[in-house]
């Protein structure tokens, strides 16, 4: 009595021509492609494209992941906090700081937001956040109404 071995299956591989396409490549993200008439600048790691509107600017400022703004601008500022008013929209990604009193805040996309002078902040997660800014220079915090440093109401 001869033994039966099992048949070997044999699955036929697909040939190049039945493959399925490789996706597109995705569209540039236009959160982030260049602003045409901006300037760009990149200090501390973070990308701030800057293009001046009526009587201020606006900025698209991305933080990049593991940003922290006393590990990366502190020692190019020279303050102990970040003096500058922020006031815009957060168009993606996570952010969270302190004030000096203590006071904390944590803004995920999307979201308009007002941070007074007197802050630290890093990103939180793996992804970039994106920061649509309107800004006046030093006198940022000034133009929109807000203290010169935190202070509670």
């Amino acid at each position: 009595m001869a033994s039966k071995r099992p048949r070997k299956v044999v699955r036929s591989k697909r040939t190049a021509s039945k493959r399925r396409p490789a996706p597109a490549r995705a569209a540039r993200d236009p959160l982030l492609a260049p602003i045409k008439g901006a300037v760009r600048r990149e200090i501390g790691g973070v990308t701030i494209d800057i293009a001046e509107a009526a009587n201020g600017r606006v900025k698209r400022v991305c933080y990049p992941p593991g940003f922290r703004w006393s590990t990366h601008m502190k020692p190019i500022v020279k303050t102990e906090l970040c003096m500058h008013a922020h006031v815009g929209f957060l168009a993606r990604g996570r952010v969270r700081g302190t004030y000096a009193d203590g006071c904390t805040f944590d803004v995920a996309a999307p979201r308009a937001i007002v941070l007074d002078p007197g802050h630290d902040a890093w990103v939180v997660g793996r992804d970039a956040a994106v920061l649509i800014e309107f800004d006046a220079l030093a006198r940022t915090a000034e133009r929109f109404g807000l203290p010169p440093t935190h202070q509670h109401a």
